[in-house]
C-alpha cells in the first residue's frame, strides 16, 4: 500500500512539474516543496522512499531537482506559516500529507499544484469537489478510514463473540477520527456492542 501511495504521489508530482513549463524555463532546476505536520524523524523513511523513486526516474536531488522540506513538529498552527514560506519560495509543486497540511497549502495558493500523498476524507472536509473531478489545484490520494470502521468492528466481534464493550481512541484535532467514531457507533448498535470513546488532545 505504501509503495502504491508513493508511486501515485511521484506520478502526480512529475505531471505537475511537466505542466509548470514556464516555471521550469525560469529556473534551471525545478523545486518540490513538502509540508508535513510531524517531525523530520517520523517521516524520514517515507521521504527516503520518495527520493529513491525520483532517482529511479532520473531525478537526483541536488542535481536536476531540489526539495524544500517544511515540518510543523506536531504544531498544527504552524502549517499556514510554513505553507506561505513555500509559496514565497515559488516552488513548482507542493507535496503534503494529512488534512491539516492540505488545507494550509490550499489557503496559501490557488495556482501552485498541490499533491496529497495521503489524507483523510478530502471531499467531506471540503478540500476537493469530488474524487473524480477535484477541481482547483489539488490532486492526490485519500485514505477514507471511516469506510472500514464498521468492518473492523465486525471482525473483532467475530473473533470475540462475547465482546460487549470496545474502547475507541481518537485525536481531538482529526476530522477523520470523528468520522470513524461516528461509523463505529452506528455499527456498534447493530452488533450490540457498547463504544467507549477516549479522546486525546496531544499525539504524544
Amino acid at each position: 500500500m505504501k509503495k502504491r501511495i508513493i508511486g501515485f504521489a511521484l506520478s502526480a508530482v512529475l505531471f505537475a512539474l511537466c505542466l509548470s513549463a514556464e516555471a521550469q524555463q525560469a529556473k534551471k532546476v525545478p523545486v518540490i516543496g513538502t509540508l508535513h505536520f510531524d517531525s523530520p524523524s517520523s517521516v524520514e523513511l517515507s521521504f527516503e522512499a520518495f527520493r529513491q523513486g525520483l532517482r529511479q526516474l532520473g531525478y537526483v536531488v541536488g542535481q536536476n531537482i531540489l526539495i524544500e522540506y517544511r515540518y510543523a513538529e506536531g504544531k498544527g498552527d504552524r502549517l499556514p506559516e510554513l505553507a506561505a514560506e513555500l509559496v514565497r519560495l515559488k516552488v513548482d509543486v507542493i507535496v503534503v500529507a494529512g488534512g491539516g497540511a492540505t488545507r494550509a497549502a490550499k489557503q496559501a495558493t490557488s495556482t501552485i499544484p498541490i499533491v496529497v500523498a495521503t489524507a483523510g476524507d478530502l471531499v467531506g472536509s471540503g478540500l476537493v469537489a469530488s474524487l473524480a473531478q477535484p477541481g482547483g489545484n489539488i490532486t492526490g490520494s485519500t485514505n477514507v478510514d471511516s469506510d472500514f470502521s464498521a468492518k473492523r468492528l465486525e471482525i473483532v466481534k467475530e473473533a470475540f463473540p462475547k465482546l460487549s464493550r470496545v474502547a475507541v481512541l481518537t485525536w481531538e484535532g482529526s476530522p477523520g477520527d470523528q468520522d470513524e467514531l461516528k461509523e463505529t457507533r452506528a455499527a456498534a448498535q447493530r452488533l450490540k456492542v457498547r463504544i467507549q470513546s477516549l479522546e486525546v488532545t496531544d499525539p504524544s
